[in-house]
């Protein structure tokens, strides 16, 4: 029997006739095509096809699948185009043909940039069609298998690219046959002599561990039959890579590791699952902490399974109690879709769902990411973190990556909550946004009109949705800022010239660009509003010819500093102290509304605003003149930090007296430090909230009346 007859008869279990003979058709086809060629090991080309067949039919995939999967080379390997095999095969096949082989040109080179560029290809070809990826797993399966007959820097380069890649993606999908057996034979690829001594060590091990390992079976069996209840029990075989890993990331000890023996129970339905760990619990005690109920909240892959872990005969035994469904999805994950496609199965079609929103999740994030180095960062974080499981209100289930805060969260509802979120309750208590959540939280997300992103909230959020969402926010308030602020600063100057923007026409406007090497009149205020470019400059170039070529200097000086020479004629710019990531208040001399204060523009982040007495400005007059002068607004209500230092006399009681003066004052303190200390009196640095230079007088004098304080000053450093 032919090896594409036995394939036929594998086939004929879930397939019909019609079908198989489209199959065996695409065989032929590709025979043809590949006449001739060898592989590596010396036997013809067509025995990989014929293989990744065969690992898809394993998993039972449907027709359209096994027929790419013999044709998945002939477009790249022998000049037939797609349309050829469109006709002969139809659009669908042609097209899986067609994704599979611009993936196989695909190498994820150790260059970052080439990498990331090829992943999002991979992204956009998993988008269309997710048996693309299945199809070119198989094809990576097989070439794993028979990389032997490779040169050394090949084998390294592809075993890197399996354990860096394809087993996390296959792990994503939920097919775990698939993911351990490319992730040990990656391990024994990339790291032989470590894989042969692991392997040594388990095999030894596993031969003095065969008495226990069958009184453990036998005693699980007999309890199943004494009451009634279906069910095999088979070992489970701990694999390399992963004994491998938890030695290295988790400093377990090999014999550690070793010493928990591991037992899957396969039964009919689900609530024979829960009947058998009733039963299993009565035989040996379960590990309190260790039980996980994966049936009624499955994974982010779909996979299903009670895990316990029981302690017995002096060691401990890890259960999996599953269906045969679960079992099969388990192992084949999104692979066995197409099996239980015509059955209605819940349990896949939730899967499907989930690979469906997270292949849209890669796709949103793609066009969010400014470029595909970026984008490969948010992704990896998604390829495969341990999850926990949180509730929202009004209990849906929502799986996070370990480590995600209320912030990734609110972002997994939706973007516009993320951008707008102020705070949250976490079992209906107040709670920090940067606090991990664990499983089992419900999360409350409270929002507010108008709120935005912090810069602060990229140092600790862990999904790649909200890192991608908020630096695509902050990126656009950026820009639309600088723009505001550009206009603002070009407006100040131009009116030193007694000319209004409204005045300048669109060809001067587009002549100044030009002079400037900037593609629009939107790009070079939004320099201005950076403080790459001067205002004073462009508004003199506006005004008079461009071209004139006596605007040597473009760019800030040394200090940073924009020149704005027409400051004393454009009047002062308004400022709300509500400007944004440009505009931003200095931390050495802290300015409050009432306070006289200057602008200083510093190249690529906007202005910084200094009271105009700080130490940190220039002293001469000429350089003076290169400051912006501001006022403040009126209607300002916002807190703004200001620090005092408090000298007082030692009482007990002290301290309690002046933070409650500060509280009477309406003040909010921020930091409380007591610096000096002799026996009779001590220093005192307060750090308070107030809303202008009024609110501080009166915070201070109430400070003041305290009956201990000697002497009270503001800090300006």
């Amino acid at each position: 029997m032919s090896s594409v007859d036995t394939l036929a008869e594998q086939l004929s279990t879930y397939l019909d006739t019609p079908r198989i003979n489209q199959v065996r058709r695409a065989y032929y086809y590709a025979e043809q095509a590949h006449e001739g060629q060898m592989r590596r090991s010396g036997e013809a080309y067509i025995t990989h096809p014929l293989a990744v067949a065969g690992i898809l039919a394993d998993m039972k995939l449907d027709h359209q699948s096994l027929m790419a999967a013999m044709l998945h080379d002939v477009i790249e390997d022998t000049g037939i185009p797609k349309e050829a095999l469109s006709e002969q095969f139809g659009d669908p096949v042609a097209d899986l043909v067609d994704g599979v082989s611009k993936l196989t040109q695909i190498e994820f080179r150790s260059r970052a940039e080439a990498q990331a560029e090829n992943f999002q290809k991979m992204t956009l070809a998993m988008a269309r069609d997710i048996r693309v990826i299945l199809v070119k797993l198989a094809d990576r399966l097989h070439n794993m298998r028979t990389l032997g007959h490779m040169s050394y820097e090949k084998r390294q380069r592809i075993a890197t690219e399996t354990l860096d890649i394809y087993a996390p993606i296959a792990n994503r999908l939920g097919m775990h046959s698939l993911c351990t057996e490319l992730e040990d034979l990656g391990f024994s690829f990339l790291y032989p002599m470590r894989s042969r001594y692991i392997s040594k060590a388990v095999e030894k091990l596993r031969g003095s561990h065969r008495e226990i390992i069958d009184e453990i079976r036998g005693k699980l069996n007999e309890k199943l039959s004494e009451r009634g209840m279906p069910g095999r029990i088979i070992g489970r075989e701990k694999h390399l890579n992963s004994i491998y890993n938890k030695m290295k990331f988790k400093h377990k000890s090999f014999h550690e590791i070793m010493d928990v023996y591991a037992f899957r129970i396969i039964t009919d339905t689900t609530d024979d699952c829960y009947r058998i760990l009733g039963a299993v619990h009565s035989l040996y005690k379960p590990l309190p902490g260790r039980f996980k109920d994966y049936i009624a909240m499955p994974k982010a892959n779909g996979y299903q399974s009670l895990h316990t872990t029981l302690f017995g005969m002096h060691v401990n035994i890890e259960i999996q109690i599953r269906t045969e469904e679960m079992e099969h999805i388990a192992n084949n994950g999104i692979a066995a879709h197409w099996l239980y496609k015509n059955d209605n199965s819940s349990v896949l079609e939730v899967s499907q769902r989930r690979v469906d929103r997270w292949v849209q999740g890669l796709m949103e994030m793609r066009e969010r990411a400014d470029d595909s180095l970026e984008f490969i960062e948010h992704v990896k974080v998604d390829l495969f973190p341990d999850e926990i499981y949180v509730f929202t209100p009004k209990g849906k289930i929502l799986e996070l990556p370990g480590g995600a805060t209320p912030i990734d969260f609110a972002y997994a509802i939706h973007t516009d909550i993320g951008n707008a979120c102020v705070a949250c309750r976490v079992n209906r208590n107040l709670g920090s946004l940067s606090q991990p959540l664990q499983s089992g939280q419900t999360v409350e997300i409270i929002t507010a009109p108008g709120a935005r992103p912090n810069p602060a909230w990229l140092s600790f959020v862990v999904t790649g949705k909200a890192r991608s969402s908020i630096r695509h926010f902050l990126k656009y308030q950026k820009k639309a800022e600088s723009l505001e602020l550009g206009k603002t600063l070009l407006k100040k100057s131009l009116a030193g010239f007694d000319y209004k923007l409204s005045q300048i026409d669109e060809e001067r406007r587009q002549r100044v660009c030009e002079h400037n090497q900037v593609e629009d009149f939107d790009d070079l205020l939004s320099d201005i509003g950076l403080g790459n470019r001067m205002a004073y400059i462009v508004a003199r170039q506006l005004v008079t010819d461009p071209g004139g070529g006596s605007e040597s200097q473009e760019r800030p000086d040394s200090k940073g500093i924009v020149n704005l020479e027409a400051g004393s004629h454009g009047g002062s710019m308004t400022i709300r102290g509500t400007e944004g990531l440009l505009v931003r208040f200095a931390s050495c001399c802290k300015p409050i509304p009432g306070d006289p204060v200057v602008g200083v523009m510093e190249s690529g982040s906007g202005m910084v605003i200094h009271s105009d007495t700080c130490r940190k400005l220039p002293d001469q007059d000429a350089d003076r003149s290169a400051l912006t002068h501001l006022k403040w607004a009126k209607d300002i209500t916002d807190e703004f930090s200001v620090e005092l230092r408090v000298e007082l006399e030692r009482q007990r009681g002290v301290i309690a007296e002046v933070a409650s003066a500060v509280s009477m004052a309406d003040g909010n303190i921020e930091r409380i430090n007591v610096e000096e200390q002799n026996a009779r009196l001590s220093v005192v640095s307060l750090v308070v909230h107030v809303n202008g230079r009024r609110h501080l007088a009166r915070v201070m004098r109430r400070v003041r009346n305290v009956r201990a304080v000697t002497h009270i000053a503001r800090v300006r450093h």
